[in-house]
């Protein structure tokens, strides 16, 4: 069990299904372009490792097993950390050809204004039966009279490598033809495009409302297609858009593993499935700059959206000062000669994400950024010092610094007590 009692009790919000909340707006704008899908926006997160790892192939040593990245309840109970612990089982129940999942998600992560330990993803599959053709003589051709139905888009599109790589981005040969695939991958990157142009084009609009100049020259929309390896498809992309002069990763996806549909019972489907993270579009859509700000319960935040109104930009209400605080110390370390405590674990156990549990778990959302600033290792001992600067600010008043204090030194406190390590 490592699970905190602040996250447990993000379990009950669900920010997604609240009315007019952003994550709610973006997850419906997303939804009406999957007509005939079925939803699930009420699947409860706590999972098995079984769900969460096991049948969507996740190899043993992967670090997302680890509990420096995942809550466990216990050796065999996890908080979800993706969708797709639901995966097999809708499979399995097969009550529609097409499906997305909207959920919150919860992983052990960095602290800083883009990233929270709970945060919520879409995931939307499509599938089709071997079985079931109808008036069509082969399962291509009923995939491309699908493709058909698809809404066009004028977006300049970037795909520059081959649907399917031997190496890089490889067929299931035993399952797959290349035709089917071919015709898979067309329908996937179609609906998908047709998202983000539906996104981007409300983005632009609202920018444009509110008098953002910028946003009536910029260039049209690009989007392109790059090569990517997820453990559940084969072959596999992530779509990147060309917003304000960068290139975003907005999604992955990629064609089901066989094996996951065989598992699930149904193996006379095959299928294509996309996962994205609803709080990055939102804050695109929305030009909401900090992942706080999703779980404020500060009436000058949600009075702002609704979603009986075309997208609004955020209006941000006053920016309160940081307080930036440094805190140094020794890694513990088996080795008395190094200057440890043989009772400590060795050095290699230390795992940053720790550090950043334990900032939050004394300070909850007061902690905007926490990052590594220095590094030394002693030329004699070997002994590893790390030097951490937190930044404290509310987003909805001013710290004092009596306050911030109080909470550093709890935070100092708990670095000894917690990971054992030796402050300078």
């Amino acid at each position: 069990m490592n699970t905190p009692a602040s996250i447990l009790s993000a379990i009950s919000k669900r920010l997604h299904l609240q009315p007019d909340h952003p994550l709610s707006i973006t997850r419906q704008l997303i939804e009406s372009r999957f007509t005939g899908y079925k939803y699930h926006n009420e699947l409860f997160p706590v999972v098995s490792v079984k769900q969460n790892f096991d049948v969507l192939e996740f190899p043993l040593d992967h670090p997302g097993r680890s509990r420096t990245d995942t809550y466990y309840i216990n050796k065999e109970t996890v908080l979800r950390t993706h969708t797709s612990a639901h995966q097999a089982d809708i499979f399995h129940a097969n009550e529609s050809s097409g499906y997305l999942i909207s959920a919150d998600v919860y992983r052990r992560d960095a602290v800083d204004r883009s990233h929270y330990p709970v945060f919520h993803q879409m995931e939307g599959a499509k599938s089709w039966d071997r079985n079931c053709l109808g008036s069509y003589s082969t399962l291509t051709e009923q995939i491309w009279a699908d493709v058909t139905k698809i809404p066009s888009h004028t977006i300049k599109v970037e795909d520059l490598n081959p649907t399917i790589h031997p190496e890089r981005n490889p067929l299931q040969l035993n399952y797959h033809s290349v035709e089917e695939v071919e015709a898979m991958a067309t329908h996937l990157k179609r609906s998908l495009e047709d998202v983000v142009v539906t996104i981007f084009t409300a983005a632009r609009a609202a920018a444009a409302a509110a008098g953002d100049t910028a946003a009536l020259t910029q260039e049209p929309l690009k989007v392109r297609w790059v090569e990517a390896y997820f453990p559940f498809t084969s072959p596999s992309w992530e779509l990147e858009v060309l917003w304000q002069g960068d290139w975003l990763e907005i999604l992955g996806c990629g064609i089901v593993k066989q094996s996951i549909l065989n598992n699930a019972g149904v193996s006379s489907r095959l299928g294509w499935a996309f996962g994205l993270g609803l709080e990055r579009i939102a804050m695109l859509l929305f030009s909401i700059p900090d992942i706080r700000l999703f779980w404020s319960s500060d009436r000058r935040f949600l009075s702002q959206f609704s979603a009986a109104r075309p997208i609004q930009l955020f209006v941000p209400f006053s920016r309160h000062p940081a307080c930036f605080k440094d805190v140094s110390f020794w890694i513990r370390s088996t080795s008395s000669g190094a200057g440890g405590q043989a009772a400590h674990a060795s050095t290699w156990d230390f795992h940053e994400n720790d550090v950043m549990e334990l900032a939050r778990d004394v300070a909850g959302d007061l902690v905007e950024d926490l990052r590594l600033v220095d590094e030394f290792v002693h030329p004699k001992t070997g002994r590893k010092s790390l030097c951490y600067r937190i930044n404290y600010r509310s987003l909805e008043r001013t710290l004092t610094n009596e306050e911030t204090n109080e909470l550093h030194g709890k935070f100092r406190q708990q670095l000894v007590e917690k990971l054992g390590v030796e402050l300078r």
